[in-house]
């Protein structure tokens, strides 16, 4: 896989992304100081997410008041208005990197943003764990001229059979993820990376974590990741949610330093805590943690795990009516969507299912659409 000028795959270097995301607090200035600071301690590239938010929330989840210690706004929708930069400041971003020497890029969050983002000539795009399961926007991805990176959080392996299913035709990367604020050790499910490489060959796989700390990040490279993707921010006290499972520059610092260190290593699975505690830094260490991180999986270990369900109730996609339908219509892929909804509705991977059903009452644009509203088995494709 080819990014910008970087091979990317095994015997290339690891590939570092700093997830900038929205720990820019709405700040252009802020998102520029992040981007030197990441240029300074080795980062290949940052990141940001791109949301257009008509497009990502249905507006009953838009007005959805947002109160407390985090919140930019009284409601949800407030609140990400004030986090979110336009593309003429994504276009300011990117020659700024571009003047600097560090790649820039960004996760697309909805079909909106994700047309967006393909305008800027970005070396890749991003689609994160939470549109991991969006049918229709991972195909529209599939179709574009640029390579496209996919999380993994909250999926089952069945959704990441058919993410690769999708995209197989085309240079792609696939990264373990776990979508937990931090991620617990017991759950950060690494031997999940191994077992996409040996059911993915020509596959780029690589890691995006959550967890606390550098070691787990640093065990996934030895276990094979190519692709490294963390949190970046300049000051884990900030307001926002993202901010305490992150890596300030010290920290992000230490661990490329780590990741250099260790990338070329050839070493059996079982090496990998006697390796870590000779490169480490003893405070950086935990011997059981890691060994929780470690410990045996299956492929049916991939599916969404209990620390996710927060991140699944707060942000998971839903199908969504696109425009008003009567009763009795018959669904075509123009009436349904994918968004995140207030109530949530059917899931996304459901979308293939759902057209061609018809409608047993009258429904309305930006509703999700519940397992009620459809006559199930009547197929008039």
């Amino acid at each position: 896989m080819k990014v910008g000028v970087r091979n990317i795959g095994n015997c290339q270097p690891v590939f570092i992304v700093a997830e900038i995301g929205q720990n820019h607090q709405g700040s252009m200035d802020i998102a520029k100081e992040m981007i030197v600071r990441a240029k300074e301690i080795g980062v290949d590239c940052v990141k940001f997410q791109k949301s257009c938010a008509n497009s990502k929330f249905t507006q009953s989840a838009l007005q959805r008041p947002y109160s407390g210690e985090n919140s930019w706004g009284r409601t949800y929708g407030e609140h990400k208005a004030h986090l979110e930069f336009s593309l003429e400041d994504y276009r300011t971003l990117q020659q700024f990197c571009s003047e600097i020497g560090i790649l820039f890029s960004a996760s697309a969050m909805d079909p909106v943003s994700l047309k967006q983002l393909a305008e800027l000539d970005m070396p890749f795009i991003k689609i994160g764990s939470g549109d991991a399961d969006n049918i229709p926007l991972l195909r529209e991805a599939a179709t574009m001229d640029v390579p496209f990176v996919v999380s993994t959080g909250m999926q089952s392996w069945n959704q990441v059979q058919k993410i690769h299913s999708i995209f197989n035709s085309k240079p792609f990367a696939l990264l373990h993820c776990v979508s937990a604020y931090p991620t617990p050790p017991a759950e950060s499910l690494l031997k999940l990376i191994p077992l996409y490489k040996n059911n993915f060959p020509g596959v780029v796989v690589g890691y995006s974590g959550h967890e606390l700390g550098l070691q787990i990040t640093l065990a996934s490279v030895l276990l094979g990741a190519r692709i490294i993707e963390r949190h970046f921010t300049l000051d884990k006290n900030w307001k926002g949610t993202d901010h305490k499972a992150s890596l300030d520059p010290e920290e992000f610092g230490r661990l490329v330093h780590c990741i250099r260190n260790v990338e070329n290593l050839v070493i059996d699975h079982d090496q990998i805590s006697a390796i870590l505690s000779q490169v480490m830094n003893e405070s950086d260490y935990d011997g059981d943690e890691l060994s929780l991180a470690l410990k045996e999986v299956s492929i049916y270990d991939r599916k969404l795990l209990l620390s996710e369900v927060p991140c699944h109730t707060k942000l998971g996609k839903s199908l969504v009516f696109m425009r008003n339908v009567r009763q009795g219509q018959t669904l075509t892929m123009y009436d349904v969507g994918v968004k995140v909804s207030e109530p949530h509705g059917i899931s996304p991977i459901w979308f293939d299912r759902v057209i061609g059903q018809k409608v047993n009452r009258v429904c309305h644009q930006d509703d999700p659409i519940l397992e009620r509203d459809i006559e199930w088995g009547i197929v008039s494709k």
